[in-house]
């Protein structure tokens, strides 16, 4: 479990990944996790922004962009909440934690007033601190290295194209929770559990999953 520093200490925390954090999260939309990436295209380069829920791991909103700007990383915000709303009206993100890093687009004030009016605690990561949003950075190199380096989007003509093939690659990796695990898909097509025996994950991805499951609320 990776510890987070709060940004007021830099240079003075550790990260640890071998001990549990009683502090981490331990469910459902606790803190999100947000950062975005560059795309080489034909046209020039474009900018994905992801949101990521902590503890399912889904990527709850993305946005494709031809500038790094704040509506960027907003836009996929909007979309992560509202992700949540669609499949729960009585959906609140007051005390959830919005984890990002340091960059303009991040510590800007609309991006701030955005995260205060839907009840969001923004929490800033200490500048040139790789670590600080792991999760988030892991979910990127998957993207880079499944679809983009290795994948149908090496030569894209545009922002349309990553755009396109970036929905496709959402929705072909599913990500929920089921009794306290996560659930991903590895290359093979298999189910994986990040933590505890298989079970549930296996169910959903084989298509056995009863309608009452508790995983299906989340994905």
């Amino acid at each position: 479990m990776v510890t987070f520093s709060d940004g007021s200490g830099n240079g003075k925390h550790k990260t640890v990944t071998t001990v549990a954090d009683p502090k981490a999260p331990h469910h459902p939309d606790q803190w999100w996790v947000a950062d975005f990436t560059y795309v080489w295209t034909l046209a020039g380069f474009v900018y994905v922004s992801f949101v990521t829920e902590v503890i399912s791991r889904r990527i709850l909103g993305w946005r494709v962009a031809s500038y790094k700007t704040t509506a960027l990383v907003l836009s996929a915000l909007d979309q992560a909440l509202f992700t949540r709303r669609r499949h729960n009206s009585r959906f609140s993100a007051t005390g959830l934690v919005h984890r990002s890093d340091a960059g303009s687009q991040y510590t800007s004030i609309t991006f701030g007033e955005a995260l205060i009016e839907a009840g969001i605690s923004p929490s800033i990561g200490t500048v040139g601190d790789a670590l600080d949003s792991a999760l988030q950075e892991s979910t990127i190199g998957l993207y880079k290295t499944e679809l983009i380096e290795h994948g149908r989007a090496t030569s894209s003509s545009g922002p349309g194209e990553v755009e396109r093939e970036t929905a496709s690659w959402v929705r072909a990796v599913p990500r929920g929770l089921a009794g306290g695990r996560s659930c991903e898909m590895d290359r093979h097509g298999k189910a994986l559990e990040t933590v505890g025996e298989v079970g549930p994950c296996t169910r959903w991805f084989t298509g056995e999953l009863e309608a009452g499951d508790p995983l299906r609320q989340l994905l």
